[in-house]
């Protein structure tokens, strides 16, 4: 592995650590708090607000105005010294403005990380994946010691840990962000638009871009209900309380897997078909816990996390970096988190909770047969609809230049501006052929 790559490598090891550190817990751990279920969803989509934050304006920063790396340093410092701080507030109102601190500095680290390693890799397409591996390895490491930290406990004294774990990794990839390739920003030039975010937001009305972008809103939406419930739901078919996260572990174990031949199944499979086994993946697994309840099941069904995850979100970055312009690559990256993380899982934190009080009786028990029939079918839906509607253009100068200028009604040349690095390559090609 060459230097960078270990750098690069290194990075997403301490991104998702620090967030595998406290999600899985999170929404059990704010009942022992005494949360009420508003409190809970305000909790909750305190991540959802700072993705919509993100994409108007801290990418915005790291696209046009700083360096990335010096970008990710100062957001890990000051969302690492919020999350610390959770460790020891139980009130409602200071716990949802650390946690909205916290967010707020971090959710945009998860592109800004996407963007520096594709900034950075010679072939990204095919490197990515391994490089990306090792946050997965970061979520299952910060996973694992909480069989031992929570020794079958399930109070807040017990829990609140994850937060001063998460807070630690968290500085400690601000002190490493240094070390980091320099990924210097791109200034505006002629004919571009000012806002990065625009540019980016502009692109929705070509037709594949306007699809992917809706159904990664509803694979989102069907994510988060993953983890919502399934810490509930293991306890309920028989899982102590400290084995919770190493059995939700078990899909980060497999997603290692898929990571690593991504790239082979990307060139095997193409960017659509990927990325309906991604979307599939999601509906086999709730179909799994609705009709069989076993503790057995429930381990290797977590296997197809890694599908679910690698195939369809992991494939959407890559597909962002791929045919989305070079001046505005963080901002489209953010872009689709405001999907991944934030209006996907704003509307999760409000449906899912909804609807598991429909399904729960009066002695507080859950009938997680009926529930999860619903995201096993929203996300069958959703495949079905990416399988018909979503045909990116060819990859070749005269694909990407037909896509950005698709004579579509309301789309016109101005789809993406004259000065845009993917336009002009494009031209570049025609014109060389």
């Amino acid at each position: 592995m060459s230097s960078i790559r270990f750098k690069l490598s290194v990075m997403m090891f301490l991104e998702f650590f620090i967030w595998g550190a406290w999600l899985p817990k999170i929404f059990g751990y704010l009942g022992t708090l005494h949360f009420d279920t508003m409190e809970k969803a305000l909790v909750m989509n305190a991540f959802a607000i700072a993705s919509i934050l993100a994409m108007f304006f801290s990418n915005q920063f790291a696209d046009r105005y700083f360096a990335a790396e010096k970008f990710l340093a100062f957001s890990q410092l000051v969302g690492g010294l919020a999350i610390i701080a959770l460790t020891w507030v139980t009130d409602f109102w200071p716990f949802f403005w650390l946690m909205l601190v916290h967010s707020v500095f971090y959710v945009p680290t998860i592109s800004i990380t996407n963007s520096i390693a594709f900034a950075n890799l010679r072939e990204p397409q095919k490197e990515f994946g391994p490089v990306r591996l090792w946050g997965t390895i970061g979520w299952i490491a910060a996973s694992w010691p909480f069989v031992f930290i929570l020794s079958g406990e399930d109070s807040a004294q017990a829990v609140r840990y994850t937060y001063l774990v998460a807070g630690i990794a968290s500085l400690l990839l601000a002190g490493f962000s240094f070390a980091l390739p320099h990924t210097p920003p791109r200034p505006v030039v002629a004919g571009e638009a000012k806002f990065a975010w625009l540019e980016a937001g502009r692109l929705l009305r070509i037709s594949f871009v306007a699809v992917l972008f809706l159904v990664t809103f509803v694979d989102s939406v069907v994510h988060t209900c993953y983890f919502i419930f399934t810490d509930t739901y293991l306890k309920s078919i028989g899982f102590a309380e400290n084995w919770v996260m190493p059995v939700m572990s078990v899909g980060q174990i497999a997603e290692i897997g898929t990571m690593a031949i991504l790239g082979y199944c990307l060139k095997a499979l193409g960017w659509r078909y990927t990325m309906v086994l991604g979307i599939l993946g999601h509906a086999v697994r709730f179909a799994l816990f609705a009709f069989v309840p076993i503790p057995a099941v429930a381990v290797a069904v977590n296997l197809l996390h890694g599908i679910c995850y690698a195939f369809f979100f992991a494939t959407v970055y890559i597909f962002v970096d791929e045919f989305f312009p070079k001046d505005a690559r963080s901002s489209a990256q953010g872009l689709f988190n405001f999907q991944i993380l934030g209006l996907g899982p704003l509307a999760a934190y409000f449906l899912w909770p909804y609807l598991g009080g429909i399904y729960t009786d009066a002695n507080g028990n859950v009938d997680f047969h009926q529930l999860f029939l619903i995201p096993a079918g929203v996300a069958f839906f959703a495949a079905a609809a990416l399988f018909l509607l979503f045909h990116p253009p060819d990859k070749s100068p005269a694909g990407l230049a037909d896509a950005f200028r698709q004579d579509e009604p309301g789309v016109g040349p101005a789809v993406a501006p004259i000065g845009s690095e993917a336009i002009r390559a494009a031209e570049q090609g025609i014109q060389k052929s």
